[in-house]
Formats: structure tokens, C-alpha cells, sequence
């Protein structure tokens, strides 16, 4: 049946029963596709505290990064933000509630000689405050990518931010944007910012607006703010704020979302990957994207993660570190992407202590293969086109460069931990030359973990545990095509990209 994206994709079943799926790869980007893509829409947000550490105490930060930047010959957009939000879980249950509220804890210190200062009974905690000096901003300053920068709201010392504003603008010559407060969802009523009255979505939106014009009239720049940094779309929006921005919408560079798909409480890696759930979980995001948009400014999400944790390990144990949290990222960037987000910064937070972190000391985790890959498919591309209705478990993405498709990518949604891994088969029309090759994306189960011995590869290769080199031989698939058509094995639980020109 012809789908209602206007490109031709059929169903029908073999002899044998597999479900056997047929698309055409559209010679030019079709309606549905994209706009303009960034040149590195995959990003990585850092936990405020954990920034300096990343960078100076764990040697597979850079590279990790690096390896991201050979692909797309652009550093992948940071983030350093979050504002060390993250509760402690043996804390008494007055405590637990003000930590889980106060998404905003930095104080900038101008006469601090360090670049961060806390304390914490065990180094796998979250600080309950903290202040950082001068030498934090030079550290930002000396990535090779973008920044965007979270300040401090919920405390209401509007100098203070100014002050950490100021030495930002005049020394980040990286600097994308700053955002001032992180997640004002959570903001309570009596927080500082509330000024004693009841924190509500137009409490939020005046002081907002207030605090961009006093910050960048105060340093004289406009285009500098990720405004919102709502967590989902209620009860504060994007599209309110934006409506409520009028003339200060000058200052605003981006606006931001942020999301988790799952909780601790509610995570399942089946409902995480499936690429029907994906566009299911990710549809109230569209009115956001728009919104921010007609008013003539990127959509970002400036922090999101698998699942999201009101405890210190960030991430679900059992869902977060898996192959399977690898496959949601290939998809959720692709599906986001499409609806029209610029980036997406995915959240790495307390070093040694993270379920959903790419990287760390010792182990370059599942996730960072998914990544990997999103980033390559993505990779000196202009516009992606969805092939399918996002109805079922498989996924068929045509990338198009200067106008022609130069990859597809495919994905096999269905879970996978154990038995014989059932496979779906893909066949592509409408291919100009006479073979193309192909790179997948695979592991064991959807279930395995490089902690665990289950490693996925990524055409073949591996990435090194602890500093994340590259390891082992590229294998690349290949596959003939005949009448301008060619077919692809794709198991329960891959994913394949394949390149259509030599």
C-alpha cells in the first residue's frame, strides 16, 4: 500500500512466512523530508560538577569526541548544564525533596583559583552545592566544538549570573549559547526565584523574559540565549514561551526541551527501542519544534538520556548500559531530526557512577556504538526522508547530499535476547548503480553490555575500554543490484546503513 508520506513502500510475506518489506529511495528529498540538517546534530551534555572531570581525569573524553568529529568533520555540540541535579538516595525524605527540586545549584566564584568546588561523603555522589571560578569558563573555552553554557536562576542572584555571563561571552570564542536556569519545572514556590509567590508557568515565562533582557542588555549581545530547558512540555512550553517572548525573542538563540522516555520506576528496553514507540513517545515534542521555529530559532534538546533517575546512578541498571539503549539512540536521533530538532545533547553525568553514560573510565559502553552510528548515517548529509509510517518494528531512513540519496538506513526494531534471532528482509527500488556496500550495527541481544563481555561492532569494530580507540578491521557488506533493486538481511535487533554511491 502506498503509505501516506507520499513514497512507495509495500509488505508482503515469502513462502516461509517472513514478513518481506519493499522501498523505493526517492531521487530527490521527497515532502516529508527534513530541513537543512547541522553538520554534527548528535551532541553530549556534561553534569555541571563532572565537566572538569571528564576532561581532565578521563582520557577516553577526547577521544571519544574525536572519533566522533572524523566522521562528520565537525566536534560534536557540547552542553555543560543540568546544574548538578541528581538526588542522593540514602538521604532522609525532607532532604530527597529539596535536592529533587533544586535543579539549580552553581554559584560562580570570580576569585576561586579552582574550576569547580564541592564536597561529598562518597565520590560517587551528587554535591548538594557548589561553586566554580574563572579557570571553569577557560576550560570550556579550549573545546574545539560549540558550548552551551547553563547558569544559575533558582538561586535569584542575577548579578552573580551576569558576572559568570560576562567572563563566558568575553572568552568562549565557542560559546553557542547560555542557558539561565535549568529545568524551571521543578522550581518550587519557595525557592528563591519565586520571590514568596506560587511558581507557576507565567511566574516562569516573566522571569525568563526578565532575566534575558537584563543579562544581554547588560552585555550588549542578542542571539544568546537556549531559552525554556523545560523538561517535556507541561506544565511550561515552548510554545507559550515563545508567544510570550515578543521583543525579547532578539535574545534567544535556540530553545530548548528536554526528555526522558522512561523512569526507573517504568523502564522496559523493549518499549525503549521499538521504533513505533519511539515516534509514539516523541509526538508531543512536534508542536515544540514548530513553535520555536516560527518564530525564526533552532529547536534543540538540550539534555536527554534513556531513562531518567531520582537517584545518584543516572539511567535504568538493566535498560540504560544495553545494546538496546545503542538502538534508541540510532532511531530517536533519526526520528527528531526529521520533525525538525537541530541537535540533540545526550547527558553523561557523575563520573563512575552512570548507567547511561557513553564513556568513563574503564568502559566505552553500548550506547556510545548507537552514537557512533547515528552520527555516521548523519554524516555530510543534507536531508533525511523516512520511508515507512513509523506504524511498525522496522525503519527505513534515504539520506540525501546535494540533492541525491547517498544512504539508507535500516533498523530492525524487534527485541531480541534469546533463541533463534528471527530476521526481516529489506528490499530497496529505484538504486542507480550497479552495487552498493553496507556497515551494520549489531550484538548479541538486545540485552548485552560491553561490562558484561557482549560487545556490539560496529562494521566489525570495537571501541577500546578506557580510552576508546578504534580496535579491529572494518567489514563492509556488499550487495549487488539488479533492474535498480538490491535486498538486505537485517536481524531483530540491527541495524544497517547502507551506501548507495561508489
Amino acid at each position: 500500500m502506498a503509505s501516506r508520506f507520499s513514497v512507495s513502500w509495500f509488505l508482503s510475506h515469502t513462502a516461509s512466512g517472513v514478513l518481506a518489506l519493499t522501498f523505493n529511495v526517492p531521487s530527490t528529498p521527497p515532502a516529508n523530508a527534513s530541513n537543512q540538517l547541522s553538520a554534527a546534530p548528535v551532541g553530549v551534555s556534561l553534569e555541571f560538577f563532572t565537566f572538569p572531570g571528564y576532561f581532565n581525569d578521563v582520557p577516553a573524553t577526547t577521544t571519544c569526541l574525536e572519533n566522533l568529529k572524523e566522521l562528520t568533520g565537525t566536534w560534536p555540540p557540547m552542553r555543560i548544564g543540568g546544574t548538578t541535579q541528581y538526588v542522593l538516595p540514602r538521604l532522609n525524605s525532607s532532604t530527597w525533596q529539596s535536592l529533587i527540586r533544586a535543579r539549580d545549584r552553581a554559584t560562580y566564584d570570580a576569585a576561586s583559583s579552582e574550576a569547580v568546588t564541592y564536597s561529598v561523603d562518597d565520590p560517587a555522589d551528587a554535591p548538594l552545592s557548589l561553586t566554580y571560578g574563572p579557570s571553569f569558563i577557560t576550560l570550556a573555552s579550549e573545546y574545539s566544538g560549540s558550548v552551551v553554557l547553563g547558569l544559575n536562576r533558582r538561586l535569584n542572584d542575577i548579578e552573580n549570573t551576569i558576572s559568570a555571563a560576562s567572563r563566558a561571552v568575553s572568552e568562549m570564542g565557542d560559546l553557542q549559547a547560555i542557558e539561565l536556569g535549568n529545568e524551571p519545572n521543578f522550581f518550587a514556590d519557595d525557592d528563591p526565584i519565586a520571590n514568596g509567590a506560587s511558581w507557576t508557568a507565567s511566574a516562569d515565562y516573566a522571569s525568563q523574559i526578565s532575566w534575558q533582557d537584563a543579562v544581554c542588555g547588560n552585555l550588549s549581545v542578542t542571539d544568546l540565549i537556549s531559552a525554556g530547558v523545560y523538561f517535556g512540555t507541561s506544565p511550561m512550553s515552548i510554545q507559550a514561551l515563545s508567544q510570550e517572548e515578543g521583543e525579547a525573542n532578539v535574545y534567544v538563540k535556540e530553545y530548548s526541551s528536554h526528555n526522558y522516555p522512561q523512569s526507573q520506576s517504568t523502564a522496559n528496553l523493549a518499549a525503549l527501542m521499538s521504533h513505533s514507540g519511539i515516534a509514539a513517545q516523541i509526538a508531543g515534542f512536534r508542536g515544540e519544534v514548530e513553535a520555536a521555529n516560527a518564530v525564526g530559532k533552532a529547536h534543540v534538546f538540550g539534555e536527554t538520556n534513556s531513562v531518567y533517575s531520582a537517584s545518584a546512578t543516572q539511567g535504568g541498571g538493566g535498560i540504560s548500559p544495553t545494546f538496546g539503549a545503542a538502538l534508541w539512540i540510532v532511531d530517536y536521533v533519526m526520528q527528531l531530526v526529521t520533525m525538525g530538532t537541530e541537535a540533540l545533547y545526550f547527558h553523561q553525568g557523575t563520573i563512575g557512577n552512570c548507567q547511561y553514560c557513553w564513556w568513563g573510565r574503564y568502559t566505552t559502553g553500548a550506547p556510545y556504538y548507537g552514537a557512533y552510528f547515528a552520527t555516521m548515517a548523519l554524516a555530510q548529509a543534507d536531508h533525511i526522508a523516512p520511508l515507512d509510517d513509523q506504524s511498525t518494528s522496522y525503519a527505513a531512513y534515504a539520506i540525501y547530499k546535494y540533492g541525491a540519496p547517498v544512504k539508507v538506513l535500516l533498523y530492525n526494531s524487534e527485541y531480541y535476547t534469546s533463541g533463534t534471532r528471527p530476521s526481516q528482509t529489506y528490499t530497496l527500488t529505484g538504486l542507480t548503480s550497479a552495487a552498493v556496500t553496507a556497515k551494520r550495527l549489531t550484538a548479541p541481544y538486545s540485552t548485552s553490555r560491553v561490562d558484561r563481555g557482549e560487545s556490539p561492532t560496529v562494521a566489525g569494530q570495537t571501541f577500546g575500554n578506557g580510552d576508546c580507540v578504534v580496535e579491529g578491521d572494518e567489514v563492509l557488506e556488499t550487495a549487488t543490484v539488479q533492474g535498480g533493486q538490491a535486498s538486505f538481511t537485517v536481524s531483530a535487533s540491527e541495524a544497517l546503513l547502507v551506501y548507495l554511491q561508489p
